[in-house]
């Protein structure tokens, strides 16, 4: 059994409750003009700041499966890593396919259908899209631990740093063949093996890089919607881009100084909630559906996103741990 790596626990959690803070905050990004405009801009730099969660869930994996030097065996890969992953994804995506249905105008199951027909291709919730870019890097990790295997780590290094380039180009709408989705993401999964399995010299640099990089990604979202007079993000909020890497990065390794710091105590609970992340991501919307529909949230929009943000995220770790109970649903909520 490998050793317990407390700082990915501090990443998991902190990464689920960024989640799910960005789809609190979803229905107040169309409201520039609405609301008063230092509410709104507060709204926007808490959405700037937090997208970085999603990269960081790849750097996780890639961080502890390219590391794993055991050979990769293809039928338990296949049924627990792969299967792990892709089978709650299969029925969340048709539970959130009946979800849709229910409507403030009534039941319309056209929609259901709808949504099913199109499952192959695009997904039913709007927090299921992380799986259609996650799932196929589970085709890409056999080959990159391969790789690691077999080039030394300043070569993987420079791998890492074309990688960077291409996010940069991506940044800038630069469009050529190496902007491919498959490519941009999978990136993520060196980055984290780099980042964990050699400590680099100038991981301060990156830290500051990650601040400025946060700062300008949130100038240039609320610049450019004054702008045009609307919610206007470009390519400053994408995944795939330079600025959102360096963030990621930063997060990383600052979770990683900040977890030697943690107590005892901390750590276990941290540990007791991570178990669950993955869990939170694919049920927090459920209750956060109902905040929505009915249009829950309080006057004050900086109070309401901080609170629906801890209750649906409570909410949905106790209804994960519920799952987890009972080896008929625990599959569940892996």
């Amino acid at each position: 059994m490998r050793k317990k790596i407390y700082f990915f626990d501090l990443l998991r959690v902190v990464a689920a409750i960024a989640v799910v803070l960005i789809h609190v905050l979803g229905p107040y990004r169309e409201k520039l003009g609405d609301i008063p405009d230092w509410e709104w801009m507060t709204v926007i730099t808490f959405n700037s700041f937090s997208r970085w969660a999603v990269p960081v869930f790849i750097m996780i994996t890639g961080a502890l499966m390219l590391t794993d030097k055991r050979p990769i065996d293809g039928r338990y890969y296949i049924k627990r890593r792969f299967g792990k992953v892709f089978i709650p994804f299969l029925f969340w995506s048709v539970f959130y396919a009946f979800l849709s249905a229910f409507t403030l105008d009534g039941i319309n199951f056209n929609i259901t259908s709808e949504l099913l027909f199109n499952l192959p291709f695009h997904e039913t919730y709007y927090h299921l899209g992380f799986f259609y870019y996650f799932i196929p890097l589970y085709f890409v990790i056999p080959f990159f631990h391969w790789l690691v295997q077999n080039i030394d780590i300043d070569k993987t290094k420079v791998l890492v740093v074309l990688w960077l380039l291409c996010s940069a180009l991506s940044l800038f709408d630069v469009d050529t063949f190496l902007n491919s989705d498959i490519l941009l993401y999978s990136g993520y999964l060196l980055f984290g093996y780099v980042l964990y399995q050699q400590r680099w010299p100038r991981f301060g640099f990156l830290i500051l890089s990650c601040v400025c990089m946060l700062f300008i990604t949130d100038y240039m979202v609320i610049s450019e919607s004054f702008a045009n007079n609307e919610y206007t993000v470009g390519s400053w909020l994408s995944y795939k881009t330079l600025n959102t890497a360096l963030i990621a990065g930063g997060v990383f390794v600052s979770c990683r100084y900040i977890s030697k710091k943690t107590s005892e105590k901390t750590r276990n609970n941290l540990s007791f909630v991570s178990q669950y992340t993955l869990g939170i991501y694919l049920l927090h919307p459920i209750f956060l559906w109902p905040l929505r529909h009915f249009d829950l949230y309080f006057i004050n929009p900086i109070l309401s996103i901080v609170i629906w943000t801890f209750v649906a995220t409570g909410l949905a770790l106790f209804a994960s741990w519920l799952l987890s109970r009972s080896s008929r649903t625990a599959w569940l909520v892996p």
